[in-house]
């Protein structure tokens, strides 16, 4: 008869276990709000970094921190505000993209806050303008020809 108890207070904590294992943790919801999620530079010269500033505003009640902002690539470089965030207060993320070569740009900086499991994304985007080119040479006189002193 012990045995059979035992065996039931058993299964019935395995249970327990199991299910309280399979209950998923709920998203924490976000509680904030960027100025602007995408950037778009239009026309910028090359070999001159661009740089825009993100804004986000904490609208909950509990300190924000933004715990890393990751760019899609080594040509853009990402700063952001490192101290908590209070409540009905902003912080910002910085995004620099260094214009070295000419063409369109979309890039991205994914931006993780602590306690928050999805991460948001910020683009930038534009386009990178040739230099202008150079102006021709002067054509050089023909043969026999000769140039005007001044």
């Amino acid at each position: 008869m012990k045995t059979i108890a035992a065996f039931l207070l058993t299964m019935i904590f395995g249970i327990q276990f199991i299910v309280a294992q399979d209950q998923v943790a709920q998203p924490v919801e976000k509680t904030y709000a960027w100025n602007e999620a995408t950037h778009d530079f239009g026309k910028i010269p090359v070999s001159i970094p661009a740089s825009v500033t993100f804004t986000v505003k904490n609208d909950g009640k509990a300190p924000l921190l933004i715990s890393a902002a990751r760019s899609s690539c080594g040509c853009t470089v990402a700063e952001y505000t490192k101290e908590p965030i209070k409540p009905g207060e902003s912080g910002i993320v910085t995004a620099t993209y260094n214009a070295a070569h000419a063409g369109p740009f979309n890039k991205t900086v994914t931006v993780t806050f602590d306690g928050i499991a999805n991460p948001d994304v910020l683009t930038i985007k534009g386009e990178v303008e040739a230099p202008p080119a150079p102006p021709a040479p002067a054509p050089a006189p023909a043969p026999g020809e000769t140039t005007p002193v001044k």
